[in-house]
């Protein structure tokens, strides 16, 4: 039978070893459970109850009975939902699913997605505006850590070339019991919407446009393969160092290039794409800031810093509190935390620094800078202020926000990412002492 054969065939190129099954108990995933049943391959089943739908006690336990029946091992989490959108529901459910494959040693999880399920997400993209990715469908497999939380597990689409008219015959053909999901003919969403109404008429006027968007998709995916390549060459020539940009390079390159870069330099972080406005704006500052411009642009997982004609990704942080200080004394120890600063100051041993006896004595100050602040670090160096002295050694200006500095009244003797302030320190036979900074 054709059905029987497909999975077959697309199990032949997965990985060997076990397999678990996204299964619902729709009369999707009931086909794709009854076929791993027969696949000779050890089986598992992954129900996730996200308790939107009264019946889903009733759901869970028809799945659970299913696989008793099948002699298929199953396992069930319920899940806690943002908000009752698709969406959230979706993001639930894979991190769910990802997670009963860590637990159960499953490193190839399968979904029911079939050729009906890819003409929806292709026009669904296409009526969203999407680029290329987008209108790409789904791949046949994939590796998903963002969605399934693990790098792990390949994410495999087996039933891919098969329609849901295929899919609903060999139910009838083979007695196949399943449940009937009643949001599914919930038109308030998109998908159902497209389902119910638009793809009929589509059928109706181009039978088989099916296959036809399956394969606009196959051609989006060898597009986007290309680009990926491209943006990984541009993205190596245009790196300083490993955390940012260099501006002069990205300037070389086209604007549909540049865009091409940035999305894959976002995607190579883990941080959500951006849109197109969004990102047509940010490249825009990025490329005609004036040098010595401080930019600032905020995106939902991170900002986007430019120093010195370098373009930095940086983890979105509260904005420091400036009027923040702690007073504390050393009493010997090796360090000491200062979670409020976001680090640990250690204490460690120089053959110039300060002196032990001396410093137990101070009542120390743990504070972040206001201004105007000097610091002198070696003898043959003239004082400067901190803020000098960051600009100097390079210091983007995010950076110098959150360094703390350390003092006693009326003196600084230490500021993070600088060092010392010398006019404290002497040399002697007995061990002296210096700070050192770590954030953490």
């Amino acid at each position: 039978m054709r059905v029987q054969e497909i999975l077959q065939h697309s199990l032949a190129q997965l990985p060997q070893g076990p397999i678990a099954i996204a299964y619902s108990g729709g009369l999707d995933s009931s086909v794709l459970l009854h076929l791993a049943a027969e696949s000779g391959r050890k089986t598992c089943a992954f129900h996730i109850h996200h308790g939107l739908s009264p019946n889903a006690d009733a759901w869970e336990a028809h799945a659970r009975a299913e696989c008793e029946r099948l002699n298929i091992t199953f396992a069930s989490r319920r899940v806690v939902l943002d908000d009752r959108s698709e969406a959230s529901a979706r993001k639930a459910r894979y991190a769910a699913l990802g997670a009963l494959c860590v637990e159960h040693n499953v490193h190839l999880l399968l979904t029911a997605h079939h050729l009906d399920d890819q003409a929806e997400t292709v026009l669904l993209q296409l009526l969203r505006g999407s680029g290329v990715a987008g209108l790409s469908g789904m791949d046949a497999s994939n590796r998903a850590a963002g969605l399934l939380g693990t790098a792990e597990v390949l994410l495999a689409r087996p039933l891919l070339q098969l329609s849901r008219a295929q899919l609903e015959e060999y139910v009838r053909e083979q007695g196949i019991r399943h449940i009937e999901d009643e949001s599914n003919a919930d038109l308030r969403y998109a998908r159902n919407a497209l389902r119910h109404e638009i793809m009929p008429r589509l059928a109706q006027a181009y039978p088989g446009y099916q296959e036809r968007f399956a394969r606009s998709a196959r051609h989006a995916q060898a597009a986007q393969r290309l680009l990926t390549e491209q943006a990984a060459e541009d993205l190596h020539a245009c790196l300083a160092g490993e955390d940012s940009l260099d501006m002069a390079r990205v300037r070389t390159l086209s604007a549909d290039r540049t865009s091409n870069l940035l999305r894959h330099w976002f995607a190579e972080r883990g941080i959500r794409l951006p849109s197109t406005n969004w990102l047509a704006e940010m490249q825009e500052q990025a490329l005609t800031a004036r040098d010595d411009a401080n930019l600032k642009v905020t995106h939902p997982d991170c900002e986007v810093r430019r120093h010195r004609d370098r373009l930095f990704l940086v983890p979105r942080r509260e904005e420091a509190d400036a009027e923040q200080q702690k007073s504390f004394r050393w009493n010997g120890e090796g360090s000491i935390d200062f979670p409020e600063f976001g680090g640990t100051l250690h204490f460690e041993l120089a053959p110039v620094g300060l002196d032990p006896d001396w410093l137990r004595q101070q009542m120390l100050t743990i504070e972040l800078r206001k201004g105007g602040e000097k610091l002198k670090p070696a003898r043959n160096r003239p004082t400067r202020t901190l803020k000098q002295h960051y600009q100097t050694l390079g210091i983007p200006a995010w950076e110098r926000e959150r360094m703390p500095m350390v003092s006693i009244p009326g003196d600084i003797l230490y500021a993070a990412g600088i060092g010392m302030d010398c006019r404290k320190l002497s040399s002697s036979p007995e061990h002296r002492l210096v700070f050192r900074w770590e954030t953490k």
